[in-house]
Parts: C-alpha cells; sequence; structure tokens
C-alpha cells in the first residue's frame, strides 16, 4: 500500500486521488526570480515537510500536510 493522505471531508485516501500541488514555503516581495524559485525549484530534503494536496477524485478541494519525506508518512493534518 502507498501513502495514505487524511482528507478531512473524505477520511484517509490514497495518494492516488490527489494532485500534488508542492511545498509550501514562505512567499516573500514579488520577485519574478525568486518566485520561479519558489514554485519550479523544490528543495525536497529528507525530513518533515509541509505540502499542499488536492483531492482530485474526491471533495475536490485543497488540504495542507506535513509528511516526512524520508519515511514517506503525514505527520500531521
Amino acid at each position: 500500500m502507498g501513502l495514505m493522505i487524511p482528507c478531512p471531508h473524505c477520511g484517509p485516501r490514497e495518494y492516488t486521488e490527489f494532485t500534488f500541488g508542492g511545498e509550501l514555503r514562505d512567499i516573500q516581495a514579488p520577485d519574478p526570480q525568486a518566485d520561479f524559485e519558489r514554485v519550479y525549484l523544490r528543495e525536497n530534503l529528507p525530513g518533515p515537510q509541509v505540502e499542499r494536496w488536492f483531492h482530485a477524485l474526491g471533495c475536490r478541494r485543497w488540504l495542507t500536510l506535513t509528511r516526512d519525506t524520508a519515511r514517506n508518512v503525514v505527520l500531521d493534518a
């Protein structure tokens, strides 16, 4: 079984029902280069990471969760 994501509206679901929305990082002053780096150059460091996921095959809502990328488990939703 793969990663299970706890949707607050639909309950626990497999990650295949979701679309990855990226790392949630601090948004700073509008700067085209910084904005490009924030959106396209992911840090992808091992350990806890705050992420956005879209429940595409369920309630169609966005959720924010903390996932441990080293163990691929959801720590907090």
